[in-house]
């Protein structure tokens, strides 16, 4: 069973990553889904997809709970029935999860030069000013800050909520694995603590709101 990284953020915050090694057969073993969530998996045309799916679910069970424990709002939103948050992503053979007593996102990317291509869709002038300027380096800052605002997109939750306008990253080093962010929406400026790690050609952050 690879389970590749468990990270205990604090007492009430755990974040677990899985590397999908086993094909979409043998994940299936021991996983009983919701009819909702069996008909959803038996959709995607992607093997990846399904195996991310169901490695999701092996991450949930090492935590106590069942497919059955989950549920999604209308903004597509996974939650937890017995009120404990949870963020969920999957990106080629890795997938993760936080859960929390506090709200929570976590994202995972592979680190590609084809962020460079749509770099100007979510980096701000603020951003943009302290990214590194080697191609190598800028892959790295760029998908750290990608991850970042993904992981606030998903805490956050609110539809209309733009990566370029309303989310902002602070100045960073790729040497020291913390970030600050801030969202400034509908007039009001909320902040957020972030951690980043960094493993095979992969970026993985994780947002709780700043204490």
């Amino acid at each position: 069973m690879p389970l590749y990284k468990t990270i205990t953020v604090d007492q009430n915050t755990n974040v677990l990553i899985w590397k999908i090694e086993e094909s979409y057969e043998a994940l299936c073993e021991g996983i009983e889904l919701t009819q909702h969530c069996q008909n959803r998996v038996d959709g995607m045309k992607s093997d990846l997809h399904r195996r991310g799916f169901m490695s999701v679910r092996h991450l949930l069970s090492i935590l106590g709970y069942t497919d059955h424990d989950l549920f999604y709002d209308e903004f597509g939103k996974p939650h937890l029935k017995d009120g404990k948050q949870i963020s969920i992503s999957h990106s080629f053979e890795f997938a993760g999860i936080i859960i929390s007593d506090n709200l929570v996102g976590i994202d995972i990317e592979k680190q590609r030069e084809k962020i460079h291509k749509i770099a100007n869709k979510f980096i701000n002038p603020g951003e943009e000013a302290y990214l590194e300027p080697s191609n190598q380096e800028r892959t790295r800052a760029l998908t750290v800050i990608w991850c970042a605002k993904e992981s606030l997109y998903k805490l956050f939750a609110t539809a209309g909520l733009s990566f370029k306008q309303h989310i902002y990253i602070a100045a960073f080093t790729l040497e020291y694995p913390f970030l600050y962010g801030a969202i400034n929406y509908d007039d009001q400026i909320t902040h957020y603590d972030m951690s980043f790690i960094e493993f095979d050609g992969f970026t993985c952050v994780y947002a709780l709101p700043s204490s």
